[in-house]
């Protein structure tokens, strides 16, 4: 099937086969003839099916065939988890959406809000959004969703994850009544689906390519190797020819950071994305990524989730996720649009538990490969205790607050010789006492 025959109007499809695309997938297969229909949708697939694309290309043909009476008033809403897939989704509307009547605008926190604020006044009928700079901007009065006719929930489990699902209830609450709603997420917990049952109506469900199904063109295999030697490792594989860029994966953001430290003693060129960098720093690392000025990228998976990279050649997991469903979502950076890729897991003593579950999720044993640094400490890490401070502070005022601790008024006592002050002496005087 082709992209005219789904019903989209050729200047749609120009766009599309523009942009590289030939043939729809099979997410947009089955949703982009439901959005057009004016269905609400429930889509469930795997991230890199373009599931993008499946709401972008009718939204764009819904509004531009009934336009609007001017672009100030915003029309299409798609709420996203994070800076990077807002910026990407804004530019996806942008790329299908050129020499078409609707226009974009993206906000998200991180940056200073006036040059959004600009780009608003110009006009927005596609706003492309984080929870957490839009409610900002709609408290402010900048920002009105009277008029909403589509709404969209992009990534619904990390807005769960990220305890974005208040916000977006409270963003959901000034939608007009009648809007259509398309709800997409790559895995469907208990409270997403509470939330599908609050906001969708007569929905069509759409489940391509389960979480537990990875990408079949990507090469998967893994390394038992000792913690301590994985930044070795590491910068051994980055060394080979094959590798043209490398996204690899740390379980928290200080790891992140250590991990470009170490790969840079080794003479290799890496940046970091996590969600302790600036929106500058974060946007400069994913753009020298991009070009192909810096081959490696570290990321943690929040700061990762829902990144389009082209040509991706190698994902490689430094750690292994906590959650088994994390490494689906890794390794579906590579292989996107049904193109091969490399996905590379490193396995220390301690993570044995969590290859387990990625194994069982998966549904076979990852290939072990060999490599100079074999996994030699096979006793498992005691487990770190924290000993629990007590709360409560050592004195309080009459006020019933906490005094902090100040010096003494006077200096300890202390041997003359030694150069330590004199002991004071307190002379108790008394009246008629006669001193």
């Amino acid at each position: 099937m082709t992209f005219d025959q789904l019903g989209l109007v050729p200047a749609l499809c120009t766009n599309v086969k523009n942009a590289g695309y030939s043939e729809p997938t099979p997410i947009q297969n089955h949703t982009i003839p439901y959005v057009l229909s004016g269905r609400d949708v429930l889509g469930c697939a795997q991230t890199g099916t373009g599931k993008t694309a499946a709401f972008a290309l009718p939204i764009l043909q819904l509004l531009a065939k009934k336009p609007g009476a001017s672009h100030s008033e915003t029309r299409a809403l798609i709420l996203t988890p994070t800076r990077e897939l807002a910026q990407q989704v804004f530019d996806n509307f942008e790329t299908y959406g050129k020499n078409m009547t609707p226009k974009s605008c993206v906000v998200f926190g991180g940056v200073g809000q006036q040059s959004q604020v600009d780009a608003l006044s110009r006009g927005a009928d596609v706003l492309v959004a984080c929870p957490g700079r839009l409610w900002d901007l709609m408290n402010q009065g900048i920002i009105s969703l009277d008029h909403v006719e589509i709404f969209v929930l992009d990534e619904a489990d990390r807005m769960l994850d990220m305890g974005f699902i208040h916000d977006v209830r409270r963003i959901i609450g000034h939608l007009p009544e009648k809007h259509q709603t398309l709800l997409f997420s790559a895995t469907m917990p208990d409270e997403v689906e509470a939330l599908a049952l609050d906001i969708l109506k007569d929905p069509a469900s759409v489940k391509v390519d389960p979480v537990s199904s990875p990408v079949k063109a990507i090469d998967q295999y893994m390394y038992y190797v000792d913690k301590n030697n994985k930044k070795r490792l590491l910068a051994f594989l980055l060394e080979d020819p094959s590798v043209e860029n490398a996204l690899v994966f740390s379980r928290t953001k200080y790891g992140c950071d250590r991990i470009v430290r170490d790969l840079k003693k080794s003479g290799i060129d890496a940046v970091a994305i996590h969600g302790d960098k600036s929106q500058g720093a974060r946007t400069n690392a994913l753009n020298r990524f991009k070009t192909g000025d810096c081959k490696v990228m570290v990321a943690t998976d929040i700061a990762a989730r829902g990144l389009d990279i082209e040509g991706l050649s190698h994902v490689i997991n430094y750690d292994m996720p906590m959650e088994a469903e994390a490494y689906i979502h890794r390794i579906g950076r590579t292989g996107r649009a049904g193109k091969g890729g490399t996905a590379v897991s490193f396995c220390c003593i301690d993570e044995y538990k969590q290859l387990g579950q990625v194994e069982k999720l998966i549904g076979f044993r990852l290939p072990v490969h060999e490599s100079q640094w074999p996994m030699e400490n096979t006793t498992p890490s005691d487990p770190r205790t924290r000993i629990p401070q007590d709360p409560r502070p050592k004195k309080i005022s009459f006020r019933g607050e906490a005094v902090k601790k100040t010096p003494g008024r006077f200096p300890p006592a202390g041997n003359q010789r030694s150069g330590l002050p004199k002991p004071v002496q307190r002379i108790n005087k008394r009246k008629g006492s006669g001193m």
